[in-house]
């Protein structure tokens, strides 16, 4: 079968025809792949970002974490799913032992693999996974839909960790696929939302034509001007999502005393930040990566509820064959969401 494996600790990803994967082991399923998303983390992996060395160890892995498919096989002990179940599956898979993994928080887990960087993932027609990790899908919900399962449970995470009320002012900081996610889910819960971004026309105009009320491209003005346009004073939460450090100090800057930025994005680099005012004005600063399986249930939720509007997030569908020239619409600020589809999901129809 067709495969985009990341082989070699430099620049790229190399399609390769590999085996199929042979009959699950005990507690595992074979997932006939409809659609998987490319995902920030696959480009910064695809690029070799500074940050992704641990998966030297793991080469040859197939990348690819976002997903949906049919399940084909079942190993034994498989109880909870069964051939032909539409699933998606949370890649993030906990060690099972640690303290965290023992207290009910596995995201937590310091030695958990993702699917994907840590084991061979989704870019491929076959994948082999802990049925534990799988969630079945309700009826209606298109496999290419709910290939942005997962990213949506990054963006209601996010927005659980900001704590985010109705009517609280929240500034998201990045239209891409994950800011636009926490916009949406943000403006769902009551809060006042501003989507900001910089030189990115054509994604908040997407943005805006799937509900989000309040945009801004920062290349017309500044963040401060932009928030208290939209609010008419300070933020009471700022979500980021853009991987800049400066978007992080821009944020603590619109920020009122005592409210909570969140950094959701991915940074390869460090901060500076002024210890003695960011003391003094009381401000929260969170971090948010992955989810937690009550934010996965509830993005499945989300999906079966507003399937028509988030499908709008997918802006292009690509055969796996076409993986590289995908990477490089995905690389663009052009794209939203870019799916690759399986040669055998295409013919059917794209997965749907």
């Amino acid at each position: 079968m067709l495969a985009l494996r990341k082989v070699t600790a430099t620049f790229g990803a190399d399609l390769a025809h590999v085996d199929a994967p042979p009959e699950p082991s005990a507690g595992r399923v074979t997932i006939a792949v409809a659609a998987a998303g490319i995902c920030g983390s696959d480009i910064h992996a695809f690029e070799w970002t500074p940050g992704y060395g641990f998966m030297t160890a793991f080469m040859p892995v197939t990348l690819g974490h976002e997903f949906a498919g049919t399940v084909r096989a079942v190993g034994d002990g498989v109880t909870s799913l069964a051939v032909g179940d539409r699933v998606t599956c949370w890649p993030t898979v906990p060690c099972g032992g640690c303290p965290a993994c023992s207290a009910g928080r596995p995201q937590d887990c310091q030695g958990r693999r993702v699917i994907g960087l840590h084991a061979n993932g989704a870019f491929a027609e076959q994948v082999v996974v802990p049925a534990a990790n799988c969630r079945r899908l309700p009826d209606g919900v298109p496999l290419a839909v709910a290939a942005l399962a997962e990213p949506l449970a990054v963006a209601v995470n996010a927005v659980d960790v900001a704590q985010v009320e109705p009517g609280d002012r929240v500034a998201v900081l990045g239209p891409g696929p994950i800011g636009l996610c926490i916009a949406f889910v943000a403006q769902l819960r009551g809060a006042a939302v501003l989507l900001a971004g910089l030189d990115d026309a054509a994604r908040l105009d997407l943005a805006r034509r799937i509900g989000i009320r309040e945009t801004a491209d920062l290349a017309e003005g500044s963040l401060n001007a932009a928030v208290r346009h939209a609010f008419g004073g300070e933020a009471d939460r700022v979500i980021e999502a853009t991987g800049s450090g400066r978007s992080v100090v821009e944020g603590l800057d619109v920020l009122r005393s005592g409210g909570v930025l969140v950094v959701a994005g991915i940074h390869s680099g460090s901060l500076d930040l002024d210890l003695t005012g960011f003391v003094r004005s009381k401000k929260q600063l969170r971090a948010a990566h992955d989810t937690t399986a009550r934010a996965f249930d509830e993005a499945i939720r989300l999906l079966a509820a507003h399937a028509g509007t988030l499908e709008g997030l997918i802006t292009h569908r690509r055969h796996l064959a076409e993986a590289r020239a995908a990477f490089d619409l995905a690389r663009s600020r052009q794209a939203m969401k870019v799916l690759l589809l399986p040669e055998a999901a295409a013919t059917q129809g794209e997965g749907q």
